[in-house]
């Protein structure tokens, strides 16, 4: 683990961004009360979980059955949540 200050992070982004891209655990201090861990995330950690894509399935197959709610209007839409 390397403990680095805000401006020497803001100085080498890139070098200390290859690191945690080797697997190095970098904190970055900023302040004398705030550090924050540099993580590597792809998309798919972002938006594809596997949760989030089992949903996403599920929500396909209910609209293939028809399985959906149409509200037409700020009206209905109004009435369809005062009722949830």
């Amino acid at each position: 683990m390397k403990e680095i200050t805000a401006a020497e992070f803001r100085n080498k982004q890139a070098q200390y961004l290859d690191m945690v891209d080797n697997g190095e655990q970098i904190v970055v201090s900023r302040g004398k009360r705030r550090k924050y861990v540099l993580t590597p995330l792809s998309d798919e950690d972002i938006y594809f979980t596997p949760e989030m894509v089992q949903k996403i399935e599920r929500s396909k197959e209910q609209v293939k059955e028809g399985k959906v709610t149409k509200i037409k209007g700020a009206d209905e839409l109004n009435q369809y949540l005062e009722n949830l």
